[in-house]
């Protein structure tokens, strides 16, 4: 499907604080740099035929103000819309609302780096399994984005969960929740923690342990 290795290490991740009305937020900021055009990216984030090919069925209305749901995933409203650089949106799954916020800027003619924020208060579900609660469901997102802007045919769901669970996808699972667990640790969380979080959202998401 994709070099695990070179996919680990193409993408940047970081974790931090944020204040938003409703208190202090915790953030994961997670980048990559692509090999296509700014409006490329953002037509492939933005666009109803395409998001499908790379990420999940999406229906709603993708426009200011307008309403969307990913299919078996969150839904929100996009709050703010700024071609070709810029959009964010409410994050609502499971009864809880967070945010996201994707920023894209071109790095020469034929490159573009996107950067995703996912901003949520902190809550059990953070505590038990720190920032790889969302930064790996990213990480793999950031996958089927590389895959699509390569030229490479649209993402099969099936193929894409047999994937996960094959070796080498849990391979890139425990690979990714161990760089969030780094990212944690370097953004001042406590050592001990932060490796107990890593431990339980690898059994997560691999079934080790299980």
């Amino acid at each position: 499907m994709i070099n695990v290795e070179e996919q680990i290490n193409a993408v940047h991740r970081q974790v931090g604080t944020r204040q938003v009305e409703a208190g202090e937020a915790r953030t994961v900021v997670i980048s990559q740099t692509y090999r296509a055009s700014i409006d490329d990216v953002w037509d492939a984030c933005t666009n109803a035929d395409r998001i499908p090919r790379w990420f999940l069925p999406i229906t709603g209305d993708l426009r200011l103000g307008g309403k969307f749901q990913l299919e078996g995933n969150a839904g929100g409203t996009i709050e703010s819309c700024g071609p070709p650089n810029s959009f964010a949106a409410t994050w609502e799954f499971g009864g809880e609302v967070s945010w996201i916020e994707v920023r894209l800027a071109a790095v020469g003619d034929d490159r573009t780096r996107l950067e995703l924020e996912h901003i949520a208060i902190e809550d059990a579900h953070w505590l038990e399994y720190g920032p790889g609660a969302a930064g790996v469901g990213w990480d793999g997102a950031l996958i089927g984005l590389a895959l699509h802007l390569s030229g490479k045919p649209a993402v099969d769901p099936q193929e894409a969960m047999a994937w996960m669970g094959s070796a080498e996808g849990k391979k890139f699972l425990t690979a990714s929740s161990e760089r969030w667990g780094a990212a944690h640790i370097a953004a001042g969380a406590d050592e001990q923690a932060a490796r107990a979080a890593t431990a339980r959202t690898i059994a997560f998401y691999t079934g080790a342990g299980a």
